[in-house]
């Protein structure tokens, strides 16, 4: 028993601190109990998400590595090798150049009957030209299917749309979790009992605490990080923080591919970058505007001119276009290279290098003049774009390589713990006999026992973070369900249990 709550019983009235101290505790059991699954599946999955690199590798390793030496041959020709496979009508989607000697260049073909999401890609030795392989490839990214998989996996359970709202409640409530546990440790801490004997069953549980708490606090960080970033993936809390870095001017710089004196003085009108374009392949709801090549705000405008004729993409035009982004300064070695088929449209040059330093700098280029219609600068960003770049590719684990590998299995597995040790916390600390608790121990009375003025600042602050985060909104109303039919039903065994020592 700690002081606050030893001098709530001796007066007889709830004081501020047991009053919030009791409702936190109700809320961080909730949590642990019926989201901690979620979170608990979330964290597995992400660990597995995380090292696809190396067995993708491993499955892969006939399309995406080479043993051929030589100079590799110019992006046409390997344009080339791979319209032969497919047909020299088949429009290409993108190209990734191979970045090293030993890997293969990747040539995505948008093909009907693939379905959302979804292309072809044709894997290219650059220096044979001999085709590698053949598969269909997914998101704007061209993630291979065992990633896929898996990401469907984290995402939604491979449930789709529906799906995505357990990760999302996942995250709702991780950093609610988190800082109330935190919260918990730091009003009930107690120094060591002097002389005090407790029982086996109490040194257990007393044990139990000191681990859960312990791998709390050890990943705090990593906790609120997943929660945060997850949160911005998210289908409904998502779209809010999308909304709302808009309208603070947040959001990440796009290149626009709008061709013509009237679209070349507004580049303002580029649609932003899509920071989680890795993650978006499984439905049409997934790509953006800014994960389709050639898109940007100009073209969709009310007043926009009437899109342009289609026009044939020549095989030849990549090395121009790709000479005149190097010119430009896009020097990585991963890049991207993204044709438009309309006549008013750029090509857009991406460098697609994640890892640190940070090298996603863009261009887009005139395919007739070769000239530089546009061009976006990762050292240019505005700073909160820069966090929200690191952190979406520290989420995935490709910022520091095999390092943030490592450190996001360390927290995922952690974190499984971390909620394996609650539910035992819970299993030896449940009641044994029914009625042993009293049956208005519900959110509602914790909540009521606050003063009046914090009692509407905390309903204040919950309202807000419903509509923010909806699907905590949705789940803290089951919760406040659950409560009301366990007083009930504690409640009317109560009655009963009187009514039968009064007839006794």
């Amino acid at each position: 028993m700690n002081h606050s709550e030893g001098r709530t019983m001796a007066t007889g009235e709830p004081n501020t601190a047991a009053a919030a101290l009791a409702l936190l505790k109700r809320i961080h059991f909730y949590i642990g109990l019926f989201v901690g699954p979620f979170i608990f599946i979330a964290a597995l999955t992400g660990v597995l998400y995380v090292i696809t690199p190396q067995i993708e590798n491993k499955l892969y390793a006939e399309q995406l590595l080479t043993t051929s030496n030589g100079d590799a041959q110019p992006i046409s020709r390997q344009v080339e090798a791979a319209r032969a496979v497919v047909g020299e009508q088949a429009k290409i989607y993108a190209i990734r150049p191979a970045p090293t000697q030993d890997e293969t260049t990747r040539v995505q073909f948008s093909q009907e009957g693939l379905g959302a999401s979804k292309s072809r890609a044709i894997f290219i030795d650059p220096v044979t030209l001999d085709v590698k392989g053949d598969l269909i490839v997914y998101g704007t990214s061209g993630v291979l299917p065992f990633r896929t998989w898996l990401d469907d996996l984290h995402r939604g359970l491979l449930l789709g749309d529906i799906g995505r709202n357990y990760s999302e409640l996942a995250a709702s409530w991780l950093w609610v979790a988190t800082l109330g546990g935190v919260l918990l440790w730091a009003f009930t801490r107690t120094g060591k009992t002097r002389g005090r004997r407790i029982s086996k069953q109490g040194a257990r549980q007393r044990r139990g605490r000191l681990w859960h708490t312990s791998l709390g606090l050890i990943l705090l960080v990593g906790l609120l990080f997943f929660s945060a970033t997850g949160l911005t993936w998210s289908q409904w809390a998502g779209n809010n923080i999308g909304i709302f870095r808009a309208d603070m001017g947040w959001l990440t710089p796009a290149v626009t591919t709008s061709l013509g004196e009237r679209n070349l003085e507004n580049n303002k009108d580029a649609q932003p970058a899509d920071e989680h374009a890795e993650h978006h392949m499984s439905a049409m709801g997934d790509m953006k505007m800014a994960d389709m090549p050639g898109m940007d705000m100009s073209s969709m405008s009310p007043n926009a001119a009437p899109a342009a004729k289609d026009v044939t993409v020549s095989a030849a035009t990549f090395d121009g276009v790709v000479s005149a982004a190097r010119d430009a300064g896009i020097d990585a070695a991963k890049i991207e290279i993204r044709p438009a088929y309309q006549a008013d449209k750029a090509w857009t040059v991406s460098e697609i290098d994640r890892s640190w330093p940070t090298r996603v700098d863009a261009v887009s280029v005139d395919p007739n003049t070769l000239k530089i219609v546009d061009h976006v600068y990762f050292s240019q960003f505005p700073l909160l774009a820069k966090l929200t770049r690191w952190g979406v590719d520290a989420h995935m684990g490709v910022l520091f390589g095999v390092a943030n590998q490592l450190l996001l299995v360390f927290f995922g597995l952690g974190t499984c713990a971390l909620i394996a040790w609650g539910y035992v916390l819970w299993w030896q600390q449940r009641p044994k006999m029914a009625g042993q608790r009293h049956p208005a121990t519900t959110l509602i009375h914790s909540w009521r026992a606050l003063p009046v003025l914090a009692r509407w600042c905390f309903l204040a602050l919950v309202i807000a973070l419903a509509f923010s985060l909806p699907v905590m909104g949705v789940s803290l109303l089951l919760f406040l369900l659950i409560d009301v039919l366990r007083w009930l039903r504690q409640t009317r065994a109560e009655s009963s249990r009187q009514m039968t020592s009064s007839a006794k």
